[in-house]
Protein backbone atom coordinates (compact mmCIF):
# COMPACT_ATOMS: atom_id res chain seq x y z
CA UNK A 1 0.00 0.00 0.00
CA UNK A 2 1.52 3.14 -1.19
CA UNK A 3 1.78 6.09 1.54
CA UNK A 4 -0.61 9.23 0.63
CA UNK A 5 0.74 12.84 1.23
CA UNK A 6 -1.36 15.58 2.08
CA UNK A 7 -0.64 19.22 1.23
CA UNK A 8 -2.45 21.77 2.42
CA UNK A 9 -1.99 25.50 1.29
CA UNK A 10 -3.24 27.44 4.37
CA UNK A 11 -2.57 31.84 4.55
CA UNK A 12 0.60 32.65 7.07
CA UNK A 13 -0.29 32.56 10.49
CA UNK A 14 1.54 35.58 11.65
CA UNK A 15 3.08 38.77 10.78
CA UNK A 16 6.19 36.80 10.19
CA UNK A 17 4.88 34.03 7.76
CA UNK A 18 2.93 36.46 6.57
CA UNK A 19 5.69 38.84 4.83
CA UNK A 20 7.80 35.15 3.73
CA UNK A 21 4.63 34.26 1.44
CA UNK A 22 4.47 37.71 0.68
CA UNK A 23 8.07 37.33 -0.80
CA UNK A 24 7.54 33.75 -2.29
CA UNK A 25 4.90 34.92 -4.24
CA UNK A 26 6.35 37.84 -6.16
CA UNK A 27 6.24 36.35 -9.36
CA UNK A 28 2.49 36.42 -8.72
CA UNK A 29 3.14 40.63 -8.20
CA UNK A 30 5.43 40.85 -11.68
CA UNK A 31 2.70 38.89 -13.20
CA UNK A 32 -0.72 40.33 -12.62
CA UNK A 33 1.67 44.46 -12.78
CA UNK A 34 2.82 42.93 -15.69
CA UNK A 35 -0.81 41.67 -17.26
CA UNK A 36 -2.31 45.13 -16.28
CA UNK A 37 0.29 47.07 -18.44
CA UNK A 38 -0.64 44.79 -21.46
CA UNK A 39 -4.08 45.12 -20.95
CA UNK A 40 -3.47 48.84 -20.46
CA UNK A 41 -1.35 49.63 -23.50
CA UNK A 42 -1.36 46.51 -26.15
CA UNK A 43 -3.25 46.78 -29.46
CA UNK A 44 -4.17 50.26 -28.57
CA UNK A 45 -2.86 53.64 -28.81
CA UNK A 46 -5.23 55.80 -26.89
CA UNK A 47 -3.75 54.12 -23.85
CA UNK A 48 -0.99 55.74 -24.35
CA UNK A 49 -1.94 59.15 -25.64
CA UNK A 50 -4.37 59.50 -22.67
CA UNK A 51 -1.32 59.46 -20.33
CA UNK A 52 -0.06 62.53 -21.88
CA UNK A 53 -3.06 64.24 -23.66
CA UNK A 54 -4.71 64.32 -19.86
CA UNK A 55 -2.42 65.99 -17.99
CA UNK A 56 -1.37 68.79 -21.13
CA UNK A 57 -4.76 69.75 -20.93
CA UNK A 58 -5.51 69.89 -17.50
CA UNK A 59 -2.09 72.11 -17.93
CA UNK A 60 -3.15 74.30 -20.63
CA UNK A 61 -6.90 74.85 -18.66
CA UNK A 62 -4.74 76.04 -15.48
CA UNK A 63 -2.13 77.93 -17.23
CA UNK A 64 -5.22 79.82 -18.87
CA UNK A 65 -7.34 80.20 -15.90
CA UNK A 66 -5.13 80.86 -13.06
CA UNK A 67 -1.75 81.97 -15.03
CA UNK A 68 -3.57 84.18 -17.65
CA UNK A 69 -7.16 85.21 -16.49
CA UNK A 70 -6.24 85.23 -11.94
CA UNK A 71 -2.73 86.47 -13.10
CA UNK A 72 -1.36 84.40 -9.97
CA UNK A 73 2.77 84.48 -9.46
CA UNK A 74 5.20 81.98 -10.28
CA UNK A 75 8.00 82.35 -8.87
CA UNK A 76 9.93 83.46 -12.23
CA UNK A 77 8.85 79.94 -13.69
CA UNK A 78 6.81 79.82 -17.02
CA UNK A 79 3.54 79.03 -15.77
CA UNK A 80 2.99 76.04 -17.94
CA UNK A 81 6.06 74.71 -16.03
CA UNK A 82 5.17 75.32 -12.52
CA UNK A 83 1.60 73.48 -13.34
CA UNK A 84 3.33 70.82 -15.22
CA UNK A 85 5.70 69.76 -12.20
CA UNK A 86 2.48 69.35 -9.98
CA UNK A 87 0.74 67.42 -12.66
CA UNK A 88 3.40 64.34 -12.91
CA UNK A 89 2.73 63.92 -8.98
CA UNK A 90 -0.56 64.76 -9.03
CA UNK A 91 -1.79 62.68 -11.58
CA UNK A 92 0.33 59.77 -10.74
CA UNK A 93 -1.62 59.85 -7.72
CA UNK A 94 -4.89 59.99 -9.18
CA UNK A 95 -4.44 57.09 -11.33
CA UNK A 96 -2.44 54.85 -8.85
CA UNK A 97 -5.41 55.48 -6.21
CA UNK A 98 -8.13 54.94 -8.38
CA UNK A 99 -6.56 51.49 -10.18
CA UNK A 100 -5.39 50.13 -6.58
CA UNK A 101 -8.98 50.81 -4.89
CA UNK A 102 -10.89 48.84 -7.52
CA UNK A 103 -8.30 45.76 -7.96
CA UNK A 104 -9.58 43.61 -5.02
CA UNK A 105 -13.36 43.81 -6.94
CA UNK A 106 -11.62 43.71 -10.69
CA UNK A 107 -9.32 40.07 -9.51
CA UNK A 108 -12.39 38.57 -7.68
CA UNK A 109 -12.25 35.60 -9.17
CA UNK A 110 -8.43 34.95 -8.13
CA UNK A 111 -9.11 35.63 -5.20
CA UNK A 112 -11.90 33.53 -4.60
CA UNK A 113 -9.90 30.60 -5.78
CA UNK A 114 -6.21 30.26 -4.83
CA UNK A 115 -4.76 31.82 -1.23
CA UNK A 116 -1.75 34.74 -1.94
CA UNK A 117 -0.96 37.55 0.14
CA UNK A 118 -3.47 40.05 -1.26
CA UNK A 119 -1.41 42.71 -0.68
CA UNK A 120 -0.19 42.16 -4.10
CA UNK A 121 -3.39 42.97 -5.72
CA UNK A 122 -3.14 46.73 -5.08
CA UNK A 123 0.78 47.05 -5.25
CA UNK A 124 0.44 45.52 -8.45
CA UNK A 125 -1.87 47.58 -9.54
CA UNK A 126 0.39 51.12 -9.11
CA UNK A 127 2.72 49.58 -11.55
CA UNK A 128 0.97 51.04 -14.32
CA UNK A 129 0.57 54.35 -13.04
CA UNK A 130 4.72 54.48 -12.44
CA UNK A 131 4.71 53.60 -16.64
CA UNK A 132 1.90 56.51 -17.21
CA UNK A 133 4.39 58.44 -15.22
CA UNK A 134 7.39 58.03 -17.21
CA UNK A 135 5.43 58.63 -20.06
CA UNK A 136 4.33 62.03 -18.90
CA UNK A 137 7.67 62.79 -17.22
CA UNK A 138 8.81 62.94 -20.83
CA UNK A 139 6.83 65.96 -22.05
CA UNK A 140 8.18 67.47 -18.84
CA UNK A 141 11.50 67.27 -20.72
CA UNK A 142 10.09 68.99 -23.85
CA UNK A 143 8.59 71.57 -22.14
CA UNK A 144 11.84 72.90 -20.39
CA UNK A 145 13.86 72.51 -23.66
CA UNK A 146 10.82 74.92 -25.44
CA UNK A 147 11.29 77.19 -22.76
CA UNK A 148 15.25 76.68 -22.30
CA UNK A 149 14.58 76.02 -18.54
CA UNK A 150 17.25 73.97 -17.31
CA UNK A 151 16.86 72.47 -13.68
CA UNK A 152 20.10 72.02 -11.19
CA UNK A 153 21.03 69.25 -9.07
CA UNK A 154 17.67 69.37 -7.32
CA UNK A 155 16.83 67.12 -9.70
CA UNK A 156 18.38 64.02 -8.71
CA UNK A 157 16.44 63.79 -5.44
CA UNK A 158 12.99 63.60 -7.63
CA UNK A 159 12.98 59.91 -7.16
CA UNK A 160 12.87 60.77 -3.68
CA UNK A 161 9.53 62.45 -4.13
CA UNK A 162 8.37 59.64 -6.39
CA UNK A 163 8.84 56.84 -3.21
CA UNK A 164 6.78 59.65 -1.15
CA UNK A 165 3.80 59.84 -3.67
CA UNK A 166 4.09 55.77 -4.04
CA UNK A 167 3.60 55.87 -0.31
CA UNK A 168 0.65 58.23 0.02
CA UNK A 169 -0.62 56.01 -3.24
CA UNK A 170 -0.72 52.90 -1.87
CA UNK A 171 -1.64 54.16 2.04
CA UNK A 172 -4.65 55.31 0.51
CA UNK A 173 -5.15 52.61 -2.18
CA UNK A 174 -5.01 49.80 1.22
CA UNK A 175 -7.88 52.06 2.61
CA UNK A 176 -10.05 52.28 -0.48
CA UNK A 177 -9.67 48.99 -1.53
CA UNK A 178 -10.79 47.32 1.65
CA UNK A 179 -13.44 49.18 2.09
CA UNK A 180 -14.56 48.96 -1.25
CA UNK A 181 -14.90 45.12 -0.87
CA UNK A 182 -17.29 45.59 2.13
CA UNK A 183 -19.08 48.60 1.02
CA UNK A 184 -19.19 49.13 -2.62
CA UNK A 185 -20.73 52.42 -2.42
CA UNK A 186 -16.94 53.54 -2.25
CA UNK A 187 -16.70 52.75 -5.70
CA UNK A 188 -18.67 56.17 -6.41
CA UNK A 189 -16.59 57.78 -3.87
CA UNK A 190 -13.34 57.53 -5.23
CA UNK A 191 -14.01 59.60 -8.40
CA UNK A 192 -15.38 62.65 -6.34
CA UNK A 193 -11.89 62.17 -3.91
CA UNK A 194 -10.12 62.51 -7.09
CA UNK A 195 -11.79 65.51 -8.25
CA UNK A 196 -11.80 67.28 -5.06
CA UNK A 197 -8.14 66.42 -4.34
CA UNK A 198 -7.33 68.59 -7.53
CA UNK A 199 -8.86 71.81 -6.35
CA UNK A 200 -7.12 71.51 -2.85
CA UNK A 201 -4.25 70.47 -3.78
CA UNK A 202 -1.63 73.04 -5.75
CA UNK A 203 -1.83 72.10 -8.98
CA UNK A 204 -2.88 75.14 -11.02
CA UNK A 205 -1.00 77.26 -8.50
CA UNK A 206 1.88 77.32 -6.39
CA UNK A 207 1.26 76.75 -2.23
CA UNK A 208 3.21 80.17 -1.59
CA UNK A 209 0.40 82.36 -2.26
CA UNK A 210 -1.69 80.82 0.46
CA UNK A 211 -1.35 82.95 4.03
CA UNK A 212 1.41 81.97 6.10
CA UNK A 213 -0.89 82.02 9.28
CA UNK A 214 -2.94 78.88 7.19
CA UNK A 215 0.05 77.61 5.44
CA UNK A 216 0.09 74.55 7.74
CA UNK A 217 -2.90 73.79 8.06
CA UNK A 218 -3.37 73.28 4.66
CA UNK A 219 -0.27 70.81 4.82
CA UNK A 220 -2.56 68.26 6.69
CA UNK A 221 -3.19 67.55 2.96
CA UNK A 222 -0.01 64.86 2.31
CA UNK A 223 -0.31 66.03 -1.43
CA UNK A 224 0.78 69.76 -0.69
CA UNK A 225 4.40 68.03 0.70
CA UNK A 226 4.51 65.76 -2.67
CA UNK A 227 3.53 68.84 -4.93
CA UNK A 228 5.97 71.31 -3.14
CA UNK A 229 8.39 68.30 -3.30
CA UNK A 230 8.35 67.78 -6.68
CA UNK A 231 8.59 71.57 -7.70
CA UNK A 232 11.72 72.18 -5.15
CA UNK A 233 13.20 69.49 -7.24
CA UNK A 234 12.69 70.31 -10.97
CA UNK A 235 12.10 73.74 -10.87
CA UNK A 236 15.20 74.28 -8.08
CA UNK A 237 16.41 77.71 -6.49
CA UNK A 238 13.22 79.38 -8.26
CA UNK A 239 10.75 77.39 -5.97
CA UNK A 240 11.60 77.39 -2.27
CA UNK A 241 10.20 74.34 0.11
CA UNK A 242 8.17 75.28 3.43
CA UNK A 243 9.94 72.53 5.45
CA UNK A 244 7.54 72.49 8.57
CA UNK A 245 4.60 71.45 6.09
CA UNK A 246 6.55 69.47 3.87
CA UNK A 247 7.32 67.12 7.33
CA UNK A 248 3.90 67.34 8.23
CA UNK A 249 2.77 66.25 4.89
CA UNK A 250 5.30 63.34 5.43
CA UNK A 251 4.64 62.83 8.95
CA UNK A 252 0.68 62.21 7.93
CA UNK A 253 1.56 60.08 4.59
CA UNK A 254 3.32 57.50 6.83
CA UNK A 255 0.43 57.74 9.31
CA UNK A 256 -1.71 57.09 6.37
CA UNK A 257 0.40 54.37 4.76
CA UNK A 258 0.67 52.51 8.46
CA UNK A 259 -3.07 52.85 9.15
CA UNK A 260 -3.94 51.36 5.74
CA UNK A 261 -1.39 48.49 5.85
CA UNK A 262 -3.10 47.45 9.88
CA UNK A 263 -6.69 47.82 7.75
CA UNK A 264 -5.87 45.76 5.16
CA UNK A 265 -4.07 43.08 6.92
CA UNK A 266 -6.87 43.13 9.25
CA UNK A 267 -9.95 42.64 7.27
CA UNK A 268 -7.93 40.54 4.46
CA UNK A 269 -8.99 37.35 5.93
CA UNK A 270 -12.78 38.20 4.97
CA UNK A 271 -12.38 38.98 1.43
CA UNK A 272 -12.70 35.95 -0.28
CA UNK A 273 -16.00 35.90 1.48
CA UNK A 274 -16.82 39.18 1.12
CA UNK A 275 -16.04 39.42 -2.56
Amino acid sequence: MENTIEIIIEPGKSAKQYWKDLWQYRELFYFLAWRDVLVRYKQTVIGVAWSVLRPLLTMIVFTVVFGRIAKLPSSGVPYPILVYAAMLPWQFFANAMSESSNSLIGNANLITKIYFPRLIVPASSVVVSLVDFGISLSIMVILMFWYRFLPNIRMFTLPLFLLFAIVVSLGFGFWLSALNVKYRDFRHIIPFIVQFGLYVSPVGFSSSIVPAQWRLLYSLNPMVGVIDGFRWAILGENVGLYWPGFILSLVLTIAVFLSGLWYFRRTERTFADVI
